[in-house]
């Protein structure tokens, strides 16, 4: 079951295709309800659809844009179904869902699967889903609307975060392009190295 503060519904399924290959349980939630956005934008499920690409899941796992082309760590056949606020991607890997921490690159397994997913999500999504960020983005009169994902800078990687970073809203593709580069960039410096880099434009 989709939380009851949606802010965005998928529009009707039109790719059936693409749910005969998904697990049951994901396949049984996107028939109920195709994909949505909701906790204020904190979590973002993907679609059986075509358009909007934002949306589709098969345009993140299928398409040029797949995120297994993006972020060496994903696999061609992880299923990127949902994403939260900042761009982390939630996989389906051999049953269980699989964190993408975007800005590193690296793939953290959840031992949860789907239903499990949802339910820890609605238990505690400030805590479960990290929604600080976008809490704090509320706070300062952002609203980040479907289609939008947070921009922070700089990123929450490096050191200089800690003493305070700036946010706003910026189209998904843009953000994912983004945190994909960045993630190649760093995977293989030790931790502590020195690095520049531009702010996303």
């Amino acid at each position: 079951m989709a939380p009851t503060d949606c802010t965005y519904i998928g529009p009707p399924i039109d790719d059936e295709a693409i749910l005969a290959e998904l697990p049951a349980p994901l396949a049984t939630l996107l028939r109920e309800t195709n994909g949505f956005v909701a906790y204020g934008g904190g979590l973002h499920v993907r679609g059986a659809c075509h358009t909007p690409a934002w949306h589709s899941l098969r345009y993140w796992w299928r398409g040029d844009d797949a995120l297994y082309r993006q972020f060496s760590a994903v696999r061609p056949t992880d299923i990127p179904f949902a994403e939260d606020a900042l761009g982390d991607q939630f996989l389906v890997r051999d049953g269980e869902v699989h964190r993408l921490l975007a800005e590193q690159g690296e793939v953290q397994a959840l031992s949860l699967g789907v239903t499990g997913f949802l339910a820890a999500a609605e238990r505690d999504p400030l805590g479960f889903l990290a929604l600080e960020p976008l809490m704090e983005f509320g706070r300062r009169g952002g609203v980040l609307g479907p289609g939008e994902l947070l921009s922070v800078y700089p990123p929450f990687v490096v050191a200089e975060a800690s003493q305070g970073v700036s946010i706003r809203a910026v189209p998904v593709g843009e953000r994912i392009s983004y945190l994909a580069q960045l993630a190649r960039s760093i995977e293989d410096l030790p931790d502590g190295a020195l690095i520049r880099f531009r702010p996303p434009e």
